[in-house]
């Protein structure tokens, strides 16, 4: 199974839930697309609980869009990932580098945008 993204935008955060595989160049460049294409956000989460083997090239796209997003102001936010996915970023130690959060902090990210853009929509009333 190659990768396959959903993505859903809420405000100026971006939702791209990933499932399959993340070895091969179709699959990183189509991940690195969706990413790269997004119009300007606050935050970007990747769901990586559906990703079921994650190669070198894998890792290396995680830190390519790591340090794209840190270059364009934006935090990326790994969520909930697979054993396999976890697994390979503690063996390289990527987990001191990477963004790995909870459900519930992204939660409270999206509630916070959520209330954030309701005050800028009553102080524009």
């Amino acid at each position: 199974m190659s990768l396959h993204i959903e993505m859903e935008q809420a405000g100026d955060m971006a939702v791209l839930q990933c499932a399959g595989r993340m070895v091969r160049t179709e699959a990183l460049s189509l991940l690195k697309d969706a990413v790269t294409g997004l119009p300007p956000m606050r935050v970007i989460v990747l769901d990586l609980s559906e990703v079921t083997l994650l190669g070198a090239g894998g890792l290396g796209m995680l830190v390519f869009l790591h340090n794209w997003a840190c270059a364009n102001s934006i935090q990326l936010k790994l969520v909930n990932p697979s054993r396999w996915v976890r697994g390979m970023l503690e063996l390289t130690g990527l987990t001191s580098v990477l963004n790995i959060s909870s459900v519930n902090d992204v939660i409270q990210i999206f509630c916070n945008s959520d209330r954030a853009v309701g005050n800028a929509e009553r102080a524009a009333a």
